[in-house]
């Protein structure tokens, strides 16, 4: 059974919704919704990966704006604007539901995000 509180648990997770985010776009149809989600999927277990390696608790949330604060208050100061973590944070729920039609653009946005977060924390958690 894996660890919760062994955050590179929480990295090894991040990373298969990372490698899926960038896979589904090189279908010959790309799978934007699904890479958008697994994209928000990737940032929200990199920065609980970044609370847990601070022994910092969080709720059960999709929240990356919620996220970021608690990491903020740890000293963990991420550099990614709120707006930005919001954008993100709305794939959680939007990118499962048809009436939010997601195209290749709003993908590729999603996975630098998660790119900006998953670098900042692989650094942060000594990952290479």
């Amino acid at each position: 059974m894996n660890d919760p509180k062994d955050p590179l648990v929480w990295v090894s997770y991040a990373e298969e919704d990372y490698k899926v985010a960038r896979s589904v776009l090189r279908y010959k149809k790309p799978l934007a919704h699904s890479s958008c989600f697994h994209a928000q999927q990737c940032a929200e277990k990199y920065l609980k990966a970044m609370l847990v390696d601070k022994k910092v608790s969080f709720p059960k949330t999709h929240d990356l704006i919620m996220l970021n604060n608690l990491c903020a208050r740890a000293g963990i100061l991420l550099g990614i604007e709120a707006t930005t973590l919001h954008s993100l944070t709305l794939h959680a729920v939007q990118a499962r539901y048809p009436d939010d039609a997601l195209i290749l653009e709003d993908a590729k946005e999603a996975i630098a995000v998660a790119q900006a977060v998953r670098r900042f924390a692989r650094k942060s958690l000594g990952v290479k």
